[in-house]
C-alpha cells in the first residue's frame, strides 16, 4: 500500500483527464480492474480507495449538484418556449435567449466552486 501513495502525480487527480486517470490505474495500480470501461468519476472514486483518501476530498463538484440540475431543467423549459414562439415574436425570444445564457452562467459557477 504505501507504493501506491508515492505515485508523484504531476497535478493533482480531480483535474486529470479520464485518458490520463486510465493510464495511471494500467501502469501504477494494478489493484483497480477494469479501468478502460470506467468513467472519470468511477476512476477516481477507485483510485481514492485504493489510497485511502476520504470521499470529502474531492466532492466539491457535488455541493450544488442539486441546485444545478434544476437550473438545468428550467433552462430546458425556456429552449423549448424560445422554439415555440413564432420568429415574428423576436423580442420575446431575445429575452428568453439572455435568461438561458444566466441560467448556464450560473451552472458554470456553481460546478466551479
Amino acid at each position: 500500500m504505501s507504493e501506491e501513495i508515492n505515485l508523484e502525480l504531476k497535478k493533482p487527480l480531480d483535474k486529470m483527464t479520464a485518458k490520463e486517470l486510465r493510464q495511471l490505474c494500467i501502469d501504477k495500480i494494478p489493484q483497480i480492474s477494469g479501468a478502460s470501461g470506467m468513467s472519470k468519476e468511477e476512476l477516481l472514486s477507485s483510485i481514492k480507495e485504493v489510497l485511502g483518501m476520504s470521499q470529502e476530498e474531492g466532492g466539491k463538484s457535488g455541493a450544488y449538484k442539486d441546485q444545478i440540475k434544476s437550473l438545468k431543467a428550467r433552462m430546458k423549459e425556456l429552449q423549448e418556449q424560445r422554439l415555440n414562439l413564432p420568429k415574428s415574436r423576436r423580442r420575446e425570444r431575445d429575452v428568453l435567449r439572455k435568461k438561458i445564457h444566466d441560467l448556464r452562467k450560473n451552472t458554470r459557477r456553481l460546478s466551479a466552486v
